[in-house]
């Protein structure tokens, strides 16, 4: 039996709340591994703390902790947004299905990779308009059929008299960073402020 098991109920239930509050994204699958006890006692540990399931809790989150997007409408985005708030961060997270990957390899076809970090980064945008002016890119390695792919993007600066803002974006399986981006988006806001507020 493994060392962990061993523990005592209470020390273990600490362990676990402490994972789930650094990462609330993690997977009762990785929670095993992190553990070492099998997923029913997962299972059992989440349904006694009363901590819901992964997508229950991602779920939640999204209903109370972000702004609207304006830049385009919520289904354009590529992965479901858990976090934002405008002009500053966010979160999304994008699970690889079967017709996100090479039917061969299993492995995820870049551009939806790509996709997921470039709409997250025009949705941080508070502007009804924002495109991608340009994009500085890195895959730091292949994403498979069935990860889930966590990206978090941040805006880095704004210059309101160009109407740009750089935003830079991460995206993570697990605790591993598998894509990094570095984009400059248009947005109108500036432009119409030189104009005179058009």
């Amino acid at each position: 039996m493994p060392l962990i098991e061993r523990l005592p109920k209470k020390q273990r239930h600490q362990q676990l709340l402490k994972i789930i509050e650094e990462n609330p994204f993690v997977t009762d699958r990785e929670l095993t591994r992190e553990l070492k006890v099998s997923i029913q006692t997962i299972r059992l540990d989440r349904m006694e703390l009363g901590i819901p399931e992964l997508r229950e809790r991602m779920k939640q989150m999204a209903e109370h902790s972000y702004d609207q997007v304006r830049s385009l409408p919520l289904d354009e985005v590529v992965g479901e947004v858990v976090d934002l708030q405008l002009d500053k961060s966010g979160i999304s997270i994008f699970e690889i299905r079967e017709e996100h990957v090479f039917s061969r390899t299993h492995i995820a076809r870049g551009h939806y990779v790509f996709a997921q970090a470039n709409s997250l980064a025009v949705a941080l945008i508070n502007d009804e308009i924002a495109l991608t002016a340009s994009a500085d890119i890195r895959f730091l390695r292949q994403v498979h059929l069935a990860e889930k792919c966590i990206a978090k993007a941040y805006v880095r600066s704004m210059s309101g008299h160009k109407g740009k803002a750089k935003v830079e974006v991460f995206t993570y399986v697990g605790e591993e960073m598998v894509f990094q981006g570095n984009f400059v988006i248009y947005r109108s806001t500036g432009e119409e402020h030189i104009e005179g507020g058009m």
